[in-house]
């Protein structure tokens, strides 16, 4: 079991900033892929970001590339997603996901899930 925890979300203003976290207790991350997902009222759960255990090479969803930046720091056990130029359908819960193997964009395939975090973005 990996055991993940988000944190940050909150409600914002349409063009601010929020920076989600997603720590691992009682295990490192450094050896997953770990990714970002989201999921609005009534659709389907959809890939936001994903960052090998590198931290070198990344993926976006094309609609937050260049808003939103994935990062680790193997160090402190923690993932990030920093998201700026926030739009009202930014709106949704945000998952952070991990597995050992690549999934890329396919949330149906990570093993290992956190709780989820509510992000809001008013107009």
């Amino acid at each position: 079991q990996v055991p993940l925890v988000e944190s940050g979300g909150g409600l914002v203003q349409a063009g601010g900033s929020l920076r989600l976290s997603c720590a691992a207790s009682g295990r490192t991350l450094s050896s997953y892929t770990m990714a970002w997902f989201r999921q609005a009222p009534g659709k389907e759960r959809e890939f936001v970001a994903g960052i090998w255990s590198s931290g070198i090479n990344t993926r976006y969803a094309d609609s937050v590339k260049g808003r939103f930046t994935i990062s680790r720091d193997n160090g402190k056990n923690r993932v990030y997603l920093q998201m700026d130029s926030l739009k009202p359908e930014d709106t949704a819960v945000y998952y952070c996901a991990a597995d050992q193997y690549d999934y890329g964009t396919n949330w149906k395939k990570y093993n290992y899930w956190g709780q989820g975090t509510q992000v809001t973005v008013s107009s």
